[in-house]
């Protein structure tokens, strides 16, 4: 379990400084006839001491934050918005309101957030783990006086609790799904891989496993298009007309691996007799067409609901394990043969 740092005063800009507290709180809020190098040495004080201004002061100052910060990559996406419909059923009950910050994926725009959101003296902070963060991102976290939950990721081990699958394992029950149906002629289509770092370790996963069994995966990824049904299908066009002996897919997730079906389907491949597939995530569109989708399953409201539990275990000083483990569930759909 991560430490948390202590509460910055101004005083102790003030004295880093050499200024007086009515000096930094001036130079804080833009305000006053201060010089330029005066408010510098104060920003500079501020920034070495990693201060941040307490947005509630005075209207939180008799009691703690009932406020839990949330920062989630997409709330359009249905399975960061079923994580947060988790999180929001443990906590309002107890008294706990959210607030959403969306980080689009982007290193820079989740500083940004980290930062907005920390000033507020949140009762706890939750933070999507598939993220390349940032070094200024570790520093405000290292430095928070709060709990902080990774979610959506268990294998690095991350902050104060992580709730989430084992990407790994995933990789590995998609090779061993196409291996035992006899594929061997298998290709990864994906999107963003070089911003979702859980995304990208199913990849090596799928991949290393392969690769023990002597075979060589093909991948087709975009790091300039969205991870949905149009990219999907897309690259399942450039895949097979440049690979036409491909035996199996694995997708991204279900959004792209619908997009790739629907290209099959009208460029008249048999799924599964000519080309397997399979997708990710276990969203109710794995259901939404004539053929049902394989995928991978996982419960992405409880594990919404694992975190924010943690959290209130935390907040009322109880002692919580570093992790829990998503169980993953391969869900055989009509896009795969069943078991030879």
């Amino acid at each position: 379990m991560s430490s948390r740092g202590k509460v910055i005063t101004l005083q102790e800009v003030a004295d880093r400084a050499g200024v007086s507290r009515m000096t930094v709180s001036k130079v804080l809020r833009g305000a006053g006839n201060i010089s330029a190098e005066t408010r510098q040495r104060v920003k500079q004080a501020a920034d070495e001491l990693g201060y941040l201004p307490n947005n509630l002061a005075g209207s939180l100052s008799s009691r703690k934050s009932r406020m839990v910060a949330v920062i989630i990559p997409s709330i359009s996406d249905i399975v960061f918005s079923e994580v947060l419909s988790g999180i929001n059923a443990t906590l309002r009950p107890r008294g706990f309101q959210t607030f959403i910050g969306e980080s689009g994926f982007d290193p820079e725009t989740e500083t940004e957030l980290i930062r907005a959101m920390l000033s507020f003296r949140p009762a706890g902070i939750l933070l999507n783990g598939g993220m390349a963060r940032s070094a200024d991102a570790e520093s405000l976290l290292a430095r928070r006086t709060c709990p902080a939950i990774q979610l959506w990721d268990c294998d690095r081990r991350a902050l104060d609790f992580s709730a989430g699958p084992s990407h790994e394992e995933a990789g590995h029950l998609v090779a061993r799904h196409f291996l035992e149906r006899g594929r061997r002629r298998i290709a990864y289509v994906g999107a963003e891989l070089d911003k979702d770092l859980c995304a990208r370790r199913r990849h090596l996963a799928l991949k290393s496993s392969l690769a023990a069994a002597g075979i060589d995966l093909l991948s087709v990824t975009a790091e300039d298009r969205p991870r949905q049904a149009v990219t999907g299908r897309f690259l399942t066009e450039q895949l097979v007309r440049t690979h036409p002996g491909i035996e199996a897919i694995h997708f991204l997730n279900d959004a792209m691996a619908l997009g790739g079906l629907s290209y099959l389907h009208d460029a008249g491949f048999p799924v599964p007799e000519r080309i397997s597939v399979v997708g990710f995530n276990g969203t109710s569109l794995a259901n939404a067409v004539r053929t049902r989708l394989t995928t991978i399953d996982l419960p992405r409201t409880e594990i919404g609901e694992k975190a924010a539990q943690a959290l209130l275990q935390m907040i009322a000083e109880e002692s919580v394990p570093d992790v829990w483990r998503a169980p993953l569930a391969l869900v055989q759909g009509n896009t795969t043969r069943p078991d030879k």
